[in-house]
Order: C-alpha cells, then structure tokens, then sequence
C-alpha cells in the first residue's frame, strides 16, 4: 500500500518526521524485520518524496537506535541486541526517576485517571499492541506533568526501543499482570502522597521489565 503525504505536508522536514514515523512503527512492531535492508529509492518512491528527506529520516532512525548505517552499503534494520535492552533500561530508570519527582507536586487529579484508566486498558486486552500503547499511557500519565519537553522526548525515543523489544518477545513473556500490579501500586502511593516510595517502585518495575525482556530474547 502506497502512503500518500497530504498536500501542504510537502517541505522536507515535515516529510522526513512522516517517513521516519511509519518507517519507525514497521520496525518496532516486526513488520520490517531486523537486519532488512531500507532501499533509498525503494522508501522515496513509497512516499512520492525526493531523496533529502529520506535520508533524514534515515538519521533520525539511526539515532533512536532503529537502523544501521553501513558505508557503500545503506541502510538495514538493527538486530535484535540483549546490551540495547539493558542500556535503554538504565536510562528509563534514571531518567524517568527524574521526570517523576519533577512531576509529583505538579500531577492532577486528571492526571492520576488517566493513569487508571492505562492501568484498565492493559488489563482488558492481550493484544500487544493496545498493551504497549497502553503501558506507554500510563508511564506518561505520572511524567508528563514535569514540564521537562527534552526529557520527556528523550524517554518517549527509549520507549520506542522497549517496545521494539516488547513485540519480538511478548508471546514469550509471563510480564502481564505483574506490570499490572506494579502499575497499581506506583499509582496508590502517588495518590497517597508518598514520592520517595512511588520513586523505589518505579525503578524496580523498569529494571525487572528490563531483564524480562532479555530472558525472553
């Protein structure tokens, strides 16, 4: 199926931020499997767009960790790496730790039932992609309120990598409702006032999910 850029989304950037958008969802979710070559005229022909922009949006892929750059070769996806896990684990550890004690005194009440409401959506469904888009929900619920944009898009390029993850693995995880009731009690004791405990189980969801995930590989 052809992917058609709407009129008046026809500058580069725009165009670049579309290709590496539906090129990045493809990787993450398997579609496009790791290792698979992404032919430069293959994707500005996709996307009725010149080369510039693909090969900004090959950059932008390349940063989040998604693709390879191999000289006089192109452009391939990146295998599936146990150490990429472990790094992007570490770094939503730190990171998201500091978005949340940033956003404790600034979260609503709005913000705490969107977070249920995240929380109810995982529960209902075993399809992984409204697990994962739900999962996502709730861990912006309780850091988005940091008012902090660079780190909230730097932890939104390491959810990215996690899912990529989450996808190759989740007929093999048992991480379900264990994530469930972790989400639960990271939300009770936010209710309840109590940051540094909200904080110790944050970390320790995000480094067992983490190690989850490289069992499962």
């Amino acid at each position: 199926m052809q992917y058609v850029i709407q009129e008046g989304e026809r500058d580069d950037r725009s165009i670049a931020t579309e290709i590496a958008r539906a090129l990045g969802r493809r990787i993450v979710t398997g579609a496009i499997a790791p290792g698979e070559w992404l032919r430069q005229d293959h994707v500005a022909e996709e996307f009725r767009a010149s080369h510039v922009p693909v090969r900004e949006a090959f950059r932008r892929l390349e940063a989040q960790g998604l693709v390879q750059s191999e000289p006089r070769r192109g452009v391939r996806v990146a295998p599936l790496d146990p150490a990429t896990v472990r790094e992007a684990t570490e770094m939503r550890a730190a990171l998201e730790v500091l978005a949340l004690r940033e956003a404790l005194p600034l979260i609503t009440p709005d913000d705490l039932a969107e977070a249920a409401r995240a929380i109810a959506a995982t529960e209902a469904s075993c399809e992984p992609a409204v697990w994962e888009e739900a999962n996502r929900r709730f861990h912006r619920a309780l850091t988005a309120p940091c008012r902090m944009p660079r780190l909230l898009a730097t932890i939104d390029d390491l959810h990215r990598v996690s899912a990529r993850y989450f996808y190759a693995t989740w007929k093999g995880l048992e991480w379900g409702p264990r994530s469930e009731g972790e989400h639960r009690a990271i939300l009770e004791t936010v209710r309840a006032g109590d940051g540094e405990a909200a904080v110790n189980l944050l970390i320790a969801h995000i480094v067992e999910a983490g190690r989850a995930l490289v069992r499962t590989l």
